[in-house]
């Protein structure tokens, strides 16, 4: 079943010019992942939604996707455990806050405690 079409922006941006010479560049939202001393990140751990299971959420990454990706799959191999990395957070399965928090900083970015 293909998917509902509710907007312009579904359709992969629309563009329409009158200048005969436009040409659209397609790779324009390439995302600059920041150098992790700049980088703030928040440690959560959340419960919710989850059928009473915890997960550890790092929540604020700035950068491209696959840079995300790489360091979720850093810290699930850390924890040894699953999890996933999208929309600028990495979510891990079970309380590996402390633990997370220790690598991360190590690696140099900066990591605050959010929550309980």
């Amino acid at each position: 079943m293909a998917k509902k079409i509710s907007s312009l922006e579904d359709l992969g941006g629309f563009v329409f010019s009158t200048n005969k010479d436009f040409e659209f560049d397609q790779n324009n939202n390439d995302e600059i992942t920041l150098d992790p001393k700049d980088q703030f990140l928040e440690a959560h751990l959340d419960k919710k939604n989850r059928g009473g299971k915890v997960a550890t959420v790092i929540k604020g990454f700035q950068g491209s996707t696959d840079d995300l990706k790489a360091l979720g799959k850093e810290l699930k191999t850390l924890c040894g455990v699953g999890g996933s990395a999208k929309e600028g957070e990495i979510i891990i399965q079970g309380n590996f806050r402390d633990k997370i928090m220790d690598f991360l900083k190590n690696k140099g970015y900066k990591v605050k405690r959010v929550g309980g």
